[in-house]
């Protein structure tokens, strides 16, 4: 074999393990990335859309005072937008992108000390107690915004106003 050949072989050979390895460190962190989504449980985002949906077709059959005998009515259209919302936010529409999210921000290591810290008990705790205290830091906002939108509806109108008299001549 020729000592050219055998240098385009070996070339060959280097650059399919290089290959191989960006593939496997790329699959591994985004296996990491999707571990990280399970542990904080992502395939749950939806559930909040896909019941307000349902709760919009429920008002909307309660609104047109349909008979009880029209449930079924009601059911197959509430399944059919159940659909449309799974093509269009299904778990196997966003995982991928959620994945790609992840990975472009965090390191393949830094996915694995979250996930660790996530399989924790602290970690556990902090999952399972978010959602209520995000719900209750936006409750805390929400009425301390309150008291401030009565001079923040003063102050647009004030500046309308001095807008409007500048238009005029």
């Amino acid at each position: 074999m020729s000592l050219l050949r055998m240098f385009g072989l070996c070339s060959a050979v280097f650059f399919a393990l290089i290959s191989a390895q960006a593939g496997a460190d790329s699959s591994s962190h985004a296996a990491e990335a999707e571990r990280f989504l399970k542990l904080a449980k992502a395939d749950r985002l939806t559930v909040p859309v896909y019941a307000q949906v349902q709760q919009m077709f429920a008002q909307r059959f309660a609104e047109t005072q349909a008979p009880e005998s029209k449930k079924a009515s009601l059911e197959r259209y509430q399944s059919k937008a159940d659909a449309e919302l799974d093509k269009a936010i299904g778990w196997d529409k966003l995982k991928p992108e959620l994945v790609a999210i992840y990975t472009s921000e965090f390191s393949e290591r830094e996915l694995e000390k979250l996930n660790e810290f996530y399989e924790s008990a602290l970690g556990k705790k902090m999952l399972a107690k978010l959602p209520e205290l995000n719900a209750r830091s936006a409750q805390l906002t929400q009425s301390k915004l309150e008291g401030a939108v009565p001079q923040v509806n003063k102050l647009l109108a004030d500046m309308t106003a001095e807008l409007d008299t500048q238009k005029k001549p």
